[in-house]
């Protein structure tokens, strides 16, 4: 993971976006800082931006609103979503949209770089060519792993975020084989994460949508009552 690493802070508190951009550069990082979503949208237009810390309540648009339009147009972009104390709804909201992690206010800025320093590493592996060629079929999807690439039966890309492909990767490397939630956060470098929450179902979720015929009727990722998850290469055909 570079520390060369450049990250988008969104907030609306003026001397927070200063202590953050000032440390996030003391410690090697290039730091942009914007105070509402219409100048985070301006810098993320023209500067390559690995990692984005969005508040969630700011005046105007706020921070979901904004996540879900840096997830659709920046596929390969981090996202860890700024939390209040007591906000579960909009933690929630921030993983259906596709944010990668969530840090709770108020925070200390070395917590906040260890969680940025796991999302980079996470994205850095998802973008390694040491995850080989192979092309496996998944439902109505081809997943790419080399290229960090879905795609659907007529060959188009389906969005998805980088901590979407680690989870879909993960249970495509245990084919026929239930990964209890705990065992899909370890494998997918979300051990800082509580199994017990609802992360890997709303991303489980996410990911039905995009690769099942009908995501209301699962046949290729399954669930397996009281002990998880498992992928089955044949869908129906394994019944």
């Amino acid at each position: 993971m570079s520390p060369k690493a450049t990250i988008l802070i969104v907030d609306d508190e003026p001397d927070l976006r200063e202590v953050l951009e000032e440390y996030f550069s003391a410690q090697g990082y290039t730091a942009l800082s914007a105070e509402n979503a219409t100048a985070a949208r301006a810098l993320a237009a023209k500067h390559p931006v690995d990692v984005a810390l969005l508040d969630i309540t700011m005046p105007g648009e706020d921070g979901l609103s904004l996540a879900r339009h840096l997830r659709e147009r920046y596929g390969k972009l981090a996202i860890v979503m700024l939390t209040s104390a007591g906000t579960v709804v909009d933690r929630i909201v921030g993983l259906e949209i596709g944010a990668d992690d969530y840090v709770t206010k108020p925070f200390d800025p070395r917590e906040l770089l260890a969680r940025i320093k796991s999302v980079l590493r996470r994205t850095s592996v998802v973008f390694s060519a040491e995850m080989g060629a192979e092309r496996v079929r998944i439902g109505r999807c081809i997943l790419d792993r080399a290229a960090h690439r879905l795609t659907d039966e007529t060959g188009n890309e389906v969005p998805m975020s980088p901590l979407e492909f680690t989870l879909l990767k993960a249970l495509s490397d245990h084919p026929n084989r239930v990964l209890s939630r705990e065992r899909i956060l370890h494998l997918s470098g979300q051990d800082n994460w509580d199994p017990f929450d609802r992360s890997v179902d709303l991303r489980i979720l996410r990911l039905r949508k995009k690769i099942e015929p009908d995501p209301d009727h699962p046949q290729y990722i399954r669930t397996v009552r009281s002990e998880g998850y498992k992928f089955v290469p044949g869908g129906s055909e394994n019944r």
